[in-house]
């Protein structure tokens, strides 16, 4: 199947470069449009793949149709692309905030869509993607879409309404931890590590604890226990996070992320 990005981003050339990667879609058959042709040149010498500044050609050409545009575009690109969106096509958002009714009703006609949520660790190959669908989409469509979600990290499929608790959960989420890491790596420098080093040590120490966590299944509390020593240094630094209100504040901020999403 032909797959096509309107919109070059951050965002769009990572879910490209995971594709391409993951060789779920040839490069002779992803396509990117862009605004202007500087964006697309850079993107034809990126990933060697067909990149133009004119959005119906990508809406015309393409199987499976992705729209990686900020909110504030949305619905003005929809308009442009809307008519050569036939029944076969599938429609893939990832623009936030925008439901598929939002979607459906600015089509202006029976249309195959998939909203996504996905993250920027997705830059890494590391992503995690909230994904939906509509009624129009058979299980063969959605298990395809599925792969090329999931050639840029994890995608799993959730009712749409918590598309808002993914925002919290994951989408804006890698905010809160780059914060911890940097607060990790400023007590380090504090006690006489490196900067360079610090950040290091604390970014590792992150990404491994979450891969214990994906790996072996195991609660949080119980793989927190396993390194609370009775006595020990990590209980000690345990019982100030606690005193501190961590938790509470982890768990109030991403409450607010995702009213503030609710909003959008």
């Amino acid at each position: 199947m032909k797959v096509g990005f309107i919109g070059g981003g951050n965002m769009a050339s990572a879910m490209i470069g995971g594709m391409l990667r993951k060789a779920v879609v040839s490069r002779d058959d992803l396509m990117v449009s862009v605004h202007t042709q500087a964006s697309a040149d850079r993107l034809r010498e990126q990933f060697g793949i067909l990149a133009v500044t004119d959005n119906a050609s990508v809406a015309e050409t393409s199987d499976i149709v992705f729209l990686a545009v900020k909110p504030n575009i949305c619905e003005k690109i929809i308009v442009e692309i809307a008519s050569y969106i036939t029944p076969g096509k599938i429609v893939v958002s990832i623009i936030p905030g925008r439901s598929l009714e939002w979607l459906d009703t600015t089509f202006g006609k029976p249309t195959k869509l998939v909203r996504t949520m996905p993250n920027t660790p997705a830059l890494v190959g590391e992503g995690m993607t909230g994904v939906c669908v509509n009624e129009l989409i058979t299980d063969d469509e959605r298990e395809y879409v599925m792969t090329l979600l999931k050639s840029f990290g994890r995608a799993q499929l959730v009712p749409e309404r918590l598309m808002d608790a993914v925002v919290g959960v994951s989408g804006s989420s890698p905010a809160y931890v780059f914060l911890f890491i940097e607060a990790l790596a400023d007590a380090a420098v504090a006690e006489g590590m490196p900067r360079k080093q610090a950040y290091e040590f604390a970014a590792q120490s992150v990404l491994g604890s979450a891969k214990l966590v994906l790996e072996t299944g195991k609660h949080p509390g119980e793989l927190k226990d396993m390194v609370c020593s009775p006595g020990g240094t990590t209980i000690e630094a345990v019982c100030i996070l606690e005193k501190e209100k961590m938790r509470s504040a982890v768990i109030e901020a991403t409450r607010a992320c995702v009213r503030k999403a609710k909003e959008v």
